[in-house]
């Protein structure tokens, strides 16, 4: 184990909320037999870089069922507004931690290397203080103009320079070898960085986009962007819990 591996406590957090206006109590919805919540739980518990994993919830149906299939839950304000608030109250009875990998709760598909890939850029590079993936996109891509398809482009040294729903870059002009990449949501933070976060107000380019990510880059953020071949898809809705178990009921599914 390399010294910057035995210096850092790494812990996922899943956060799981019951309240959904598209799909209420979905953590808990059940796909090929399982609660939703809990594919993602196994697929993280495949992961080699993670020291603790933990279900946060705000709800006690969610915390006893996560409980119940093994895993380590705890309950956190309703009143939250956004995952990472949530994130940052879990964090607090987790005094050891120092890289925490916040994955959504809601993709019971998510690549374990992927996890590992985020958590182990944190640990051998102190001078960041978030790391997240994208995927390559085609520019040609329809989805480079959908507003609900989050693009980032980046400095020549992989780390963040802007996340937008607009199309992203703009080529007014072609440029060969540019990549255009789609924001994948999964986070890592450095712990010092996350409390200092969540003690900020939104700010102006996140309101305007309604994207989390920039009060971290208005704040002078540095966070790394790993490029992902992980397109595993999330849950939102019902017909896509329905195409998840599809897919993990196929007998050719490998998750």
């Amino acid at each position: 184990m390399s010294p910057t591996a035995t210096e850092n406590h790494i812990v996922g957090i899943l956060p799981a909320r019951w309240g959904s206006s598209r799909f209420p109590g979905k953590p808990l919805h059940l796909i090929a037999g399982k609660p939703l919540v809990q594919h993602v739980w196994e697929q993280c518990r495949k992961c080699s870089r993670l020291d603790e994993l933990v279900i946060a919830t705000d709800d006690a149906r969610i915390l006893e069922a996560a409980e119940s299939f093994g895993a380590r839950a705890v309950m956190t304000s309703p009143e939250h507004p956004t995952g990472t608030d949530r994130i940052a109250e879990a964090v607090r009875s987790i005094p050891v931690a120092t890289i925490i990998v916040n994955i959504q709760g809601d993709e019971p598909l998510i690549d374990p290397a992927l996890v590992d890939e985020l958590a182990a850029a944190m640990a051998s590079d102190p001078s960041l203080d978030m790391a997240t993936a994208a995927n390559p996109l085609d520019p040609a891509d329809p989805a480079t103009g959908d507003p609900n398809v989050v693009k980032v482009v980046t400095a020549l040294d992989g780390r963040a320079l802007y996340f937008s729903r607009s199309p992203l870059p703009y080529f007014r002009n072609p440029v060969d070898g540019l990549p255009v990449y789609r924001h994948k949501g999964i986070y890592a933070y450095r712990r010092t960085f996350l409390e200092r976060f969540v003690t900020w107000p939104p700010s102006p380019l996140e309101q305007a986009e309604s994207l989390e990510q920039l009060r971290a880059l208005e704040n002078g953020a540095s966070i790394k962007v790993l490029p992902t071949t992980d397109t595993s898809p999330g849950v939102d809705t019902p017909e896509q819990a329905a195409h998840v178990e599809a897919i993990l009921t196929s007998p050719s599914s490998h998750p």
